[in-house]
């Protein structure tokens, strides 16, 4: 224990410096703000489906909330009921379980709706269309894509896409709905 500890102060601290404020997110951050408030007069809910998905995406958008991106701080907010939401955030290519359910959610959402796509899986079945037949994913345990099953306004491709990607699919939404 004492060698441990004569090497610690031997050695000194050794890590990198902290990140500094990335100003081009900050000014897309409060863009958004005025974005949504201009649109709905109010934070915008988001409820996340995952319609199928491989959960990389989910981590992506878990990364939304976390402090450097703070989407909360723009007024973006998650919530549990589709009743309370205005955008469907659905990742995954729609498996054949969940297409009634995202039929469902979609139906709870009260109008003005949105729906966002994310990743290559929701937006044109991703991997599982690598068959080369054009099926969009469909097989017989997948739908395929979102947009096979509910009405999309935007897709969001990568895979995963970055938060900033998913961020800017949002705005994207949110400004087609003016």
């Amino acid at each position: 224990m004492y060698q441990l500890i004569k090497q610690i102060v031997k050695t000194g601290i050794k890590t990198e410096p902290a990140p500094q404020p990335d100003e081009a997110m900050r000014a897309e951050s409060q863009r958004l703000q005025q974005e949504i408030l201009g649109v709905f007069g109010h934070a915008l809910s988001i409820r996340q489906v995952d319609a199928g998905s491989c959960n990389g995406c989910e981590l992506e958008i878990h990364a939304l909330n976390n402090a450097y991106y703070n989407i909360e701080g723009s007024g973006v907010k998650f919530v549990a009921s589709p009743r309370h939401a205005d955008l469907l955030l659905v990742t995954g290519p729609v498996s054949r379980h969940m297409a009634v359910a995202l039929k469902r959610t979609y139906d709870a959402t009260p109008e003005p709706k949105l729906v966002v796509a994310i990743g290559d899986c929701g937006c044109d079945g991703g991997i599982f269309s690598s068959d080369g037949a054009g099926c969009a994913g469909e097989s017989y345990a997948s739908c395929g894509r979102v947009a096979s099953i509910i009405p999309v306004d935007v897709v969001v491709s990568g895979c995963p896409p970055t938060p900033t990607a998913i961020l800017q699919g949002i705005l994207t939404a949110v400004s087609a709905q003016k």
